[in-house]
């Protein structure tokens, strides 16, 4: 830091007020960022009021089904039939195999060996 001050000819309070304004100002930008933000944010989630369309329902008779209810009874029975098909069977086949010693499957030869102690 000394060096720093006989270079720039600077004393004490100037360096002091450098490091002020510094702060002061990274803080500045930091509070204006965050009110930038919160703007975005009112501005973006605003959604336009528009007011629902009333749905037309069609006159149904007596043992038909509405439009929804035959697209949920579809949704379900294709949930149902999916969820069928991934069933796995439950039989577990366990097979005994054999395998002949090989060095690269040996785990000793992996650890080091203690030396000996004399």
């Amino acid at each position: 830091m000394m060096n720093f001050l006989a270079v720039t000819g600077w004393g004490w309070t100037e360096v002091l007020w450098c490091s002020l304004i510094s702060v002061a100002l990274v803080f500045t930008v930091l509070v204006l960022l965050v009110g930038v933000m919160k703007l975005f944010g009112v501005v973006f989630a605003e959604k336009p009021k528009r007011k629902m369309a009333a749905v037309e329902t069609k006159p149904v008779s007596e043992g038909q089904l509405h439009e929804e209810e035959i697209a949920a009874i579809t949704a379900a029975l294709k949930l149902y039939k999916s969820a069928l098909h991934d069933r796995e069977s439950e039989v577990l086949t366990i097979l005994n195999v054999k395998r002949a010693y090989s060095p690269w499957n040996s785990k000793i030869h992996g650890l080091t060996q203690l030396p000996d102690r004399k």
